[in-house]
């Protein structure tokens, strides 16, 4: 799978143990987040993980700042995408099988690096369940095209 990684500066830390999980599973990995501990703007990198998800260049994205909610809004404001913020791994995995989210963001302030490895695969090995969740997909993109 090809998975586009996101971070700020106080995320740097975890986005590297994260990249290094998921590439030993064998998946490629596309880093779009700063590598420096200097202070940085999460929109920056939310933006530019949300774009290459939107356009297809990656299959999904995981996003990392201190909470993971400020890069996730600012992933949000793409269209087509349904980023959600996670502190357990349940709700990444209802959060694609239920909401066919196409990224999971954390907080590296909030947990630790084992419960961001059982987020992300919950994440990554849950499929979208479509049949009557789509209709609820079907009216967030109704209210992204201001429709509703």
């Amino acid at each position: 799978m090809k998975i586009v990684i996101g971070n700020d500066h106080i995320a740097v830390d975890m986005k590297n143990h994260i990249k290094k999980y998921l590439e030993d599973k064998g998946h490629e990995i596309i880093n779009v987040g700063t590598d420096s501990y200097e202070r940085t703007d999460y929109p920056i990198y939310g933006k530019k993980a949300a774009d290459m998800v939107a356009k297809g260049e990656c299959d999904c994205g995981i996003l990392i700042c201190g909470t993971g909610v400020g890069i996730s809004l600012a992933a949000n404001k793409v269209k087509s995408i349904r980023a959600v913020v996670c502190s357990e791994p349940y709700s990444a995995k209802l959060a694609k099988q239920h909401n066919n989210a196409n990224i999971v963001a954390f907080g590296a302030r909030v947990i630790g690096t084992a419960t961001a490895e059982m987020i992300v695969d919950e994440f990554l090995n849950a499929e979208y369940e479509g049949g009557r969740h789509q209709k609820r997909i079907d009216m967030i993109s109704a209210i992204e095209n201001g429709e509703m």
